[in-house]
């Protein structure tokens, strides 16, 4: 799973996440993505997930670029603990990603294959999602 090596800060606000994306929202370096249609907080577990479903579909031939990294800590308090004391622990990591957002890239497979895998990436995370092929300029 993808966490942060070190952090300035072991604990995080909520935050907002709205808006659209403008960076990261057109694929780089492969030559199709999976884009997100959503605003939403994805744990490294579901991102550790899609990643095991498009490698175990395209057998590990071409290559698989995350684009998102999970550096926002979420706590949470222990159960049955009363109100006060403080905010919880760290228990998980994610990564904030918002509308337009190419979370995986794909190279070295046929259409058709990235299409699929990209399919089956897609039933792990919490977001709508959407293929996207490289622009030709």
């Amino acid at each position: 799973m993808l966490l942060p090596k070190k952090t300035k800060f072991r604990k995080a606000f909520k935050g907002r996440n709205n808006g659209v994306a403008t960076r990261c929202n057109y694929v780089a370096f492969g030559d199709y993505g999976l884009q997100s249609l959503d605003n939403e907080r994805i744990s490294s577990r579901q991102i550790e997930s899609a990643r095991r479903a498009m490698s175990g579909h395209t057998k590990r031939g071409g290559k698989i670029w995350i684009r998102i990294f999970p550096q926002t800590p979420i706590t949470r308090k222990p159960l049955d603990v009363k109100m006060g004391g403080g905010k919880g622990s760290p228990e998980f990591w994610v990564a904030k990603v918002k509308k337009g957002t190419v979370m995986f890239e794909m190279n070295g497979v046929d259409e058709e294959t990235a299409r699929e895998a990209m399919r089956l990436a897609g039933h792990k995370l919490p977001v709508k999602v959407r293929f996207v092929k490289r622009e030709e300029a």
